[in-house]
């Protein structure tokens, strides 16, 4: 069964997408929606508007430092994990 969505929500939610620094699958993981159904919402809206390639682009970017950022404090998380499991398998010996 196929849900019907209002236009004011498509609206916002598409707001949301392009103006939030939060990646689309995330956004649409927040809303209850189908990646694939907000991601055609952002792309009518985007062919309507005439934003391309260039929004996209920086989208991208915005995405890929954040993503960094997050791989940088998981690395550091991961070697305390470590320096904490050999300090408390040296203990038990």
């Amino acid at each position: 069964m196929k849900t019907r969505y209002s236009d004011e929500f498509r609206r916002e939610a598409v707001g949301l997408v392009l103006e939030s620094k939060s990646s689309l699958v995330h956004v649409a993981k927040d809303l209850g929606v189908s990646t694939w159904t907000l991601r055609g919402w952002v792309k009518k809206q985007r062919e309507r508007t005439g934003l391309g390639d260039p929004q996209r682009s920086e989208t991208l970017e915005e995405e890929n430092r954040r993503l960094k950022r997050e791989l940088g404090v998981l690395r550091q998380e991961r070697d305390l994990l470590k320096k904490a499991a050999a300090y408390f398998a040296k203990e038990h010996l």
